[in-house]
């Protein structure tokens, strides 16, 4: 499955040409940016159903990018980007993407990725059921009654959801639940969160509903409820 719309923002002109070229011959409408400003200064800006993503740009960078979009949509959102590193992937899933590839990599592994992300995005209407955690058997259930097996971190962390009652939980309540503060454990929680939705991915073709809020936290997009 591929997105009819898709907004391609890279200032690598020959990558960008090949790789729009190659979208629009599998069916996808593609607009290409030279980089964030001219997507931001088009007035339909926010109405593609998917965006791909470079880091490094000129004028507004891509991770600035990506919060600004997370926003105002919740169309998929893939970082394509010679960027690498630990900080880079850390700065990409706290700003809201929903995966990261390294360049170079070739365009049929590009698009796995969309049809990756588009797919669990088109599901986001049964996602909207109810999901529970069982603290007993230490397993979150699904809305299709998938079982999504749980660590003791996991818990401490789908419980400040069920607390929360669908508002956002900020990164310093998520921390102080899994026993921990201060920003240098920003990196344990950026992978606690990436296991936890790695987890629920394997268990359920479902979209999934923990979504990153930029600078804030994290809220969980569905009813979750305790059992």
């Amino acid at each position: 499955m591929l997105p009819a719309k898709l907004a391609l923002i890279d200032d690598d002109a020959e990558y960008s040409d090949y790789l729009a070229q190659h979208l629009r011959e599998m069916g996808v409408a593609v607009t290409a940016y030279r980089d964030a400003n001219a997507l931001l200064a088009d007035p339909g800006a926010y109405g593609h159903d998917f965006y791909l993503v470079d880091l490094m740009m000129p004028g507004v960078d891509g991770v600035e990018l990506i919060k600004i979009l997370r926003l105002r949509t919740d169309s998929g959102i893939l970082v394509v980007s010679g960027r690498l590193g630990a900080e880079a992937f850390n700065a990409v899933m706290t700003s809201g993407a929903d995966m990261y590839l390294a360049k170079p990599v070739q365009f049929e592994q590009v698009v796995l990725a969309i049809k990756a992300v588009h797919r669990r995005a088109a599901r986001s209407g049964v996602a909207e059921g109810i999901w529970r955690l069982d603290y007993r058997n230490r397993e979150l259930i699904a809305p299709d009654s998938a079982r999504v097996q749980l660590s003791e971190a996991d818990v401490a962390v789908l419980d400040c959801f069920v607390q929360a009652h669908g508002e956002v939980v900020t990164r310093e309540a998520i921390r102080q639940g899994l026993g921990k503060s201060g920003d240098h454990d920003d990196m344990a929680l950026n992978a606690t969160i990436y296991r936890l939705r790695r987890r629920i991915e394997r268990a359920t073709p479902l979209l999934v509903p923990l979504q990153s809020r930029s600078r804030v936290g994290y809220v969980f997009r569905a009813t979750l409820t305790a059992v």
